[in-house]
């Protein structure tokens, strides 16, 4: 059940992060942009620090749930689409819901590009890759679930990237190349004998015998 308490920490958090996006693409993603997104809401830079004890870090991680919570609401009934066109889909979703604060997002990017910032970076990407292949239907549980969280994270990152430089028409053929090195990949381990949990197993079963002997 939602307390009072933690029904205004969320709404006071969204509202900080829509102040976060207007003045962001002046400002840049920073601490000092944050301290006066805080005061535009009445809060002192103690409060604000209350609120998001990591700082630029954790409104860069709500706009990124933002954005996700935005496509998936965009995304129809997969059920009749082939597996391709369900990817192609949700990472156009993805994108599209993005680039509506282009701006902002552009200093977003240079943010998570910091040495500093690479493991939230990794986090969120994992978690948008996780809810799109959620979406589109996938139940994989062994190193497919993975495999395809770690290559859809790199496809849409990159292609948000792309898009920034170059426009969405790149954007979309960077998306339809990867998807098809996807699909190749996927046929690939459907027709061989060769599965990557096995070659795990049995380095780890030669790790444990060359440490603890037979």
């Amino acid at each position: 059940m939602t307390t009072a308490a933690q029904q205004w920490a969320e709404e006071t958090e969204q509202a900080l992060l829509d102040h976060m996006l207007r003045l962001a693409p002046a400002q840049g993603w920073t601490r000092r942009t944050l301290a006066q997104a805080g005061q535009a809401l009445g809060m002192s830079e103690g409060e604000t620090g209350l609120l998001v004890p990591h700082g630029p870090a954790d409104l860069a991680a709500l706009l990124s749930h933002r954005h996700d919570q935005r496509a998936l609401a965009a995304l129809g009934d997969p059920h009749n689409m082939k597996i391709r066109e369900r990817i192609r889909r949700a990472v156009e979703a993805r994108l599209d819901a993005a680039i509506q604060d282009e701006a902002a997002v552009r200093r977003w990017m240079g943010f998570m590009a910091l040495p500093t910032q690479a493991p939230l970076a990794a986090r969120l990407a994992w978690e948008t890759a996780d809810a799109l292949w959620r979406w589109a239907g996938d139940e994989a549980t062994d190193e497919n679930h993975y495999t395809k969280r770690v290559i859809l994270s790199g496809i849409v990152s990159g292609a948000l990237a792309i898009w920034l430089a170059s426009g969405r028409g790149a954007a979309l053929a960077f998306v339809d190349r990867r998807i098809d090195n996807v699909m190749a990949f996927e046929k690939w381990k459907a027709t061989t004998k060769v599965r990557p949990s096995e070659w795990v197993s049995a380095l780890a079963h030669t790790l444990g015998r060359a440490r603890y002997g037979d």
